[in-house]
């Protein structure tokens, strides 16, 4: 079944403790939901550096850095976005980049 990478960007709606505790709670939740969809559950990530094509260094990833990933198997680029809808990392300025495994021989 193919893969697909989701990237996690920006940040869900949280501005207090009990919205941090809802919010992994209904991550939890949802993770629990893709069953063995969920191939690598992947992280979070803190603030990121860029290295440029002539080495130069940026600070904080760019227009859009990187907030986390995860690894899923889906039948194909729809069934991935249709396990994507559900994820409370959508609230607030959240969004999820999916894309797909080129599944080349490394």
């Amino acid at each position: 079944m193919p893969k697909f990478v989701l990237a996690y960007h920006g940040h869900p709606d949280v501005n207090t403790p009990e919205g941090g505790a809802k919010m992994m709670a209904d991550w939890k939740a949802w993770m629990a939901g893709l069953g063995t969809a969920a191939v690598d559950p992947g992280l979070a990530v803190g603030p990121s550096k860029t290295v440029l094509s002539d080495g130069a260094m940026v600070e904080g990833g760019g227009a859009n850095p990187l907030s986390g990933y995860t690894v899923i198997e889906a039948g194909d680029m729809d069934a991935a976005i249709e396990l994507v809808r559900g994820c409370p990392h959508l609230s607030g300025s959240g969004t999820i980049e999916v894309a797909p495994d080129l599944e080349l021989d490394m």
